[in-house]
């Protein structure tokens, strides 16, 4: 069996060849570089708590322990505080890059289906019905075979250029001056936006582990030359003002942040695709790279494990595109429109009006953006996904198909009551809301009830699937059943136990099926498959 071949072993790629190779497919993981991501504290990731879970899956120990989660978010405005929110278990997580990389890198390294070459520059690829050969140069072979090829090789990426995929967008949008120094600050544990402070535009502070912090500070447009003299200085104005006094600190790492913003035309071509940095840049505003980086490994990985194993058309690969890049975009248009309203002056009124009516202003909209929030930060829902059946006529769950479903306990057939997102990553699942069976021994409530019927009716699914009972979940009436996808998104809540509808909702999860089936639990249905791309709207294009 051919690998998926995946080039560039950053973080993105390492976390796509981990989630491959737990769903049983072989992985080649070529990179460029002969050593692994270099150890700078102030080169940090911000995770959302669906993304820090995924990462805790894939390595297998709680890599986010490495980070600090922030006990709260704290705004000043010059001199005084402008208010503070308490955060609880929805709080992001904050680690050096570096350690999240070392830890999917051990993962990948003990994984048997795993093949990792460095020292190995792509040059060249072909396709053809079957596969995808790569040309490369480096010590060792020359030429490799593979199923797929999936680009995760940067901003520059060999992979996109030679696809002859166009990479538009915007250059140096925000520019910032970052240090990662160890301090006692005011706000253990606390992120702090300091907005307007003295001498300076913009100041964000956020605590790691260990006593560390990250401090940016936004830096003016025009391309200011930042000399070590210079960063001392902010370093010593902000703590000054933070602690009254100047503190002891020291000084671990320094650089100069610049973000771009870019989208990748396309993120398909046959059997080629793009991920992380080689298909999209952002991270103005809060928003997260790497953490949407990861989400496209976590939404590519269980698409082409379905087609690699057979369970699926071809046609369920176009929905990565679909998914991913319009999210992304969506993502992008939010903080494209966003950026001049904020960072210069006057015409607040005409975001306040247009976009977020009835909000505190720009405070929120920066603090949504870094904790997650609106539509800087919300985590994506693929509402108008080709693989979100359409809403039954019953009441559904709080959480609309094609989102995040909610971390709830829920007990497995063997009696084992974990939280949900441990069980994401493998199969599909399908979980019944039936009250009161945490009262009840196993023994008495799997044979009873609609246990039977639902068991027999996840048994026959077009795919795997695994069977999980939970006492309640938020908006969602007892009985009602969930078809949850393996990346963690809702593909349909359906009332009751009906086998066709069931059937049918899980064969469009898998890109085989008719929307008009899963809506009316009428027969099951197969479905065509496909080769091309498809656009961030949903509709096909040619590769």
């Amino acid at each position: 069996m051919d690998p998926v071949i995946v080039v560039g072993a950053g973080p993105v790629g390492l976390a796509l060849t981990r989630a491959l190779t737990r769903h049983g497919v072989p992985v080649l993981l070529l990179d460029e570089a002969t050593d692994g991501e270099d150890a700078r504290p102030a080169r940090t990731a911000v995770l959302r708590p669906e993304t820090a879970a995924f990462a805790d899956r894939l390595c297998g120990t709680p890599v986010s322990a490495a980070g600090a989660r922030w006990s709260a978010w704290r705004t000043l405005r010059r001199r005084r505080p402008a208010h503070r929110q308490e955060l609880g278990e929805d709080a992001p997580v904050h680690l050096p890059q570096h350690l999240l990389a070392r830890a999917l890198r051990s993962a990948v390294d003990g994984d048997g289906l795993a093949r990792v070459l460095t020292g190995t520059r792509l040059t060249g690829l072909d396709q053809d019905s079957t596969g995808v050969t790569v040309h490369t140069r480096g010590p060792g072979e020359t030429r490799h075979r593979g199923s797929h090829l999936v680009g995760c090789d940067g901003a520059r990426s060999t992979v996109r250029k030679l696809l002859d995929v166009r990479f538009p967008g915007r250059t140096a949008v925000e520019r910032h001056a970052v240090a990662a120094l160890r301090a006692e600050l005011p706000w253990p544990g606390e992120a702090v936006l300091h907005r307007s402070p003295p001498g300076g535009h913009e100041a964000l502070a956020r605590p790691l582990a260990d006593g560390v912090w990250r401090i940016d500070w936004l830096l003016p447009r025009g391309g200011e030359l930042v000399t070590p003299e210079a960063l001392l200085t902010r370093i010593h104005d902000s703590l000054t003002t933070w602690c009254g006094r100047l503190p002891p600190y020291e000084l671990l790492d320094t650089g100069v942040h610049t973000v771009h913003h870019r989208l990748a035309r396309r993120w398909r071509t046959g059997r080629a695709f793009l991920a992380g940095d080689a298909a999209h840049l952002l991270g103005s505003l809060g928003t997260q790279q790497l953490d949407e980086g990861l989400r496209d490994a976590e939404n590519l990985a269980w698409k082409l494990a379905l087609v690699r194993h057979g369970s699926a058309p071809d046609a369920l690969l176009d929905s990565y595109q679909a998914e991913r890049r319009g999210a992304v975009g969506a993502r992008l248009r939010a903080a494209d429109q966003t950026l001049p309203l904020l960072r210069s002056g006057g015409a607040w009124p005409t975001v306040r009006r247009s976009l977020l009516p009835g909000t505190r202003g720009e405070d929120t909209l920066l603090t949504d953006g870094h904790l997650g929030r609106g539509p800087l930060g919300a985590p994506p829902v693929y509402a108008r996904s080709p693989l979100t059946p359409p809403a039954a006529e019953a009441a559904l769950p709080v959480t609309p198909p094609g989102a995040p479903v909610e971390d709830i306990p829920v007990t497995a057939p063997d009696g084992t009551v974990t939280g949900l997102r441990e069980r994401l990553g493998g199969d599909l699942l399908v979980l019944l809301i039936a009250p009161g069976t945490g009262v009840w021994d196993r023994k008495h409530w799997m044979g009873a009830g609609l246990m039977p019927r639902l068991a027999a009716a996840v048994t026959a699914l077009p795919v795997r699937a695994e069977l999980l009972v939970a006492e309640a979940y938020p908006g969602a009436p007892a009985h009602t059943v969930l078809l949850i996808r393996p990346d963690g998104h809702l593909a349909a809540a359906v009332p009751g136990v009906r086998p066709d509808q069931l059937h049918a909702c899980a064969d469009i999860v898998r890109g085989a099926g008719s929307t008009r089936n899963a809506a009316s639990g009428g027969s099951r249905t197969t479905g065509t498959s496909g080769t091309g791309a498809a656009s961030a709207n949903g509709a096909r294009t040619s590769p």
